[in-house]
């Protein structure tokens, strides 16, 4: 099967189609008195699960099994998989009656709107929630899929929308829009019967991470706040039509997309909140039925019925939830996930995306400007379900990369926040540099921007010493920086390490004297130490969650004075908005450990 989607052909395995009923594919019907069981506790979720052959226990929820293993969800949202055979027998005995349901579930008729025929059929017709035909013109033009059964209505897309994309953006963090999988148990899912909440949730400042609506080309809307805490739009973060990519190369909107109004029309809803409840383009003040928004952009119609309204100013779009939603982990829940074809990067300074053009076949060019320079990403998508980069720096230096997307699984939660994948070496972490490169005579060398960043710590393979790590002697690494530019009063250091859905801080040492070149190993530091994730004011060491490779940064900024910012206020974010304005040059080094 092939699926034509905004120039891409799309295999069915790209877009994430179920092809086997072993998982619950997203549909809500009654749950069984051991299901019910299970997930009753809100305070301690899941049962208990026993490995007989290690003489260990897990608790989480059931989420599948095939092939022999089944996987559980912790309370921390990560994910385990056990064998079953290893497993007692009334973990086994669950296991078999939960796949039973599955299998039922899945084999239940849901009714679809099928891209490529007539909307719906007449007996879909007679059927058919009202929710359906404002998402019916991007059924017609096989932008997305929907369904529904007796709760909700359910959008399957690759969040990739028909018109450009990315340009007039002037804070830019290196993303690029890609296909993702919202299909499946992944898909989209919005309340059929909404409920008013005894208390609407006012967020408008109080910023949600992933989706607060779903706009009815499939794309998901975001909070207009970023995870930094700053207006999107005001920050220059937004495209002309409101969106950008996220860490995960997923392009989302952070404002109302008032343009659909050009093809689902006027008084239609151009996105639903995930409460349920529709968002409408800006209000008319001179027609009849016009009346004030509340705290949160919405109002009830005539007949008593509530919607959002879009507007100019902030929040933009609905700035709460009128109705119930279930909140977990700073998002709402539950919602479809993306899954990273990439390392996330990091800002690249003074860049402006210019333009943006789809490439014959399967591909796009974003062309960019860096003080009068131009830059190019050009990437496509081939059979091997592979997406292949290639650079063009402003300097004229140009290389490529292939990535293949993370197979999480629809619907599966992201990577463990200690364990992301490899971080390979980026051409374009900051400033248009080339990527990391050993020099001869040092163990490690990295160039990001204007400062060289090294490290005694670190092998010539780029592999830090077990002695900055929770397996040797929890020292702090040694770190260098050279070519620190004229007017420098401090240095601050960060080390860090990226996951698709957050960092993670280990070591904020910040007020280092601007003459110093360096920290040795386990030196007591020359400055004012911050905090770590651990709420402490020491360096954290690095200890990862099972075997495997890691990556993590130490990165080193110049600062033409020294920062006010007080100890138990000093955490890697806020060291961030600290350094703003005020930094005359950084470097990163890339450093990896294995256990």
């Amino acid at each position: 099967m092939r699926y034509a989607v905004f120039g891409f052909m799309l295999s069915a395995s790209l877009l994430g189609l179920p092809r086997t009923s072993v998982a619950h594919p997203g549909h809500a019907h009654a749950k069984s008195e051991k299901a019910q069981a299970e997930t009753s506790n809100p305070q301690s979720p899941g049962r208990t699960w026993t490995n007989r052959q290690t003489s260990t226990m897990e608790h989480g929820t059931f989420v599948m099994a095939s092939d022999g293993v089944v996987q559980i969800r912790r309370a921390d949202d990560s994910l385990v998989k056990l064998p079953i055979k290893a497993l007692s027998q009334s973990d086994q005995q669950y296991i078999a009656q939960r796949q039973t349901e599955i299998e039922a579930t899945v084999n239940q008729p849901v009714l679809f709107a099928q891209a490529g025929e007539a909307y719906l059929t007449a007996m879909q017709r007679d059927t058919s929630p009202s929710i359906a035909q404002h998402f019916a013109p991007f059924v017609q033009s096989k932008a997305i899929r929907t369904r529904w059964d007796g709760n909700y209505f359910y959008v399957e897309s690759n969040g990739m929308p028909t018109h450009p994309m990315m340009v007039g953006i002037r804070s830019w963090q290196q993303q690029v829009p890609l296909p993702q999988q919202y299909t499946g148990n992944n898909a989209w899912r919005i309340p059929l019967r909404p409920v008013p909440a005894s208390t609407p949730l006012d967020t408008r400042r109080s910023p949600l991470r992933g989706a607060v609506a779903l706009a009815v080309n499939g794309v998901p809307i975001f909070h207009p706040l970023n995870n930094r805490g700053d207006d999107a739009y005001l920050f220059g973060e937004l495209d002309q039509y409101g969106g950008h990519c996220g860490r995960a190369d997923d392009y989302h909107y952070h404002i109302a997309p008032v343009h659909l109004e050009s093809e689902v029309g006027k008084d239609q809803p151009i996105a639903y909140a995930l409460d349920g409840y529709p968002i409408y383009g800006y209000q008319d003040p001179k027609r009849d039925d016009f009346a004030p928004l509340d705290a949160i952009n919405g109002h009830k119609d005539a007949d008593g019925n509530y919607h959002y309204h879009a507007t100019k100013t902030f929040p933009y779009l609905n700035g709460g939830f009128y109705g119930e939603v279930s909140i977990r982990g700073g998002q709402v829940e539950p919602q479809a996930r993306s899954d990273p074809w990439r390392p996330a990067l990091p800002p690249l300074r003074d860049a402006k995306i210019t333009k943006f053009e789809s490439l014959r076949p399967e591909g796009y060019r974003l062309t960019y400007d860096v003080r009068g320079k131009t830059g190019t990403v050009a990437y496509r998508l081939n059979d091997q379900g592979q997406v292949v980069f290639q650079f063009a720096d402003p300097n004229g230096r140009t290389h490529t990369e292939t990535y293949q997307q993370r197979q999480g699984g629809p619907g599966a939660p992201p990577p463990p926040r200690d364990d992301p994948p490899p971080r390979p070496d980026r051409a374009m972490q900051r400033g248009n540099q080339p990527p990391p490169r050993n020099s001869v005579g040092s163990r490690a060398t990295s160039f990001r921007n204007d400062l060289e960043v090294k490290s005694d710590s670190v092998d010539q393979q780029g592999m830090l010493s077990r002695d900055c790590t929770c397996d040797g002697k929890r020292q702090s690494p040694a770190v260098a920086w050279g070519k620190v530019p004229e007017g420098t009063k401090a240095i601050a250091v960060s080390l860090w390490h990226t996951a698709p859905d957050m960092e993670k801080s280990y070591w904020v040492l910040y007020n280092i004297p601007g003459n110093l070149t360096g920290l040795a190993q386990g030196e007591k530091p020359k400055g004012t130490l911050g905090l770590n994730d651990r709420g402490r004011t020491a360096f954290d060491p690095m200890c990862s969650k099972g075997p495997g490779l890691k990556t993590y940064h130490i990165t080193v900024f110049a600062l033409s004075k020294p920062i006010d910012l007080h100890p138990s206020q000093a955490t890697r974010e806020n060291l961030l908005k600290a350094v703003k304005g005020i930094t005359l040059a950084e470097g990163t080094l890339d450093v990896k450990y294995a256990r």
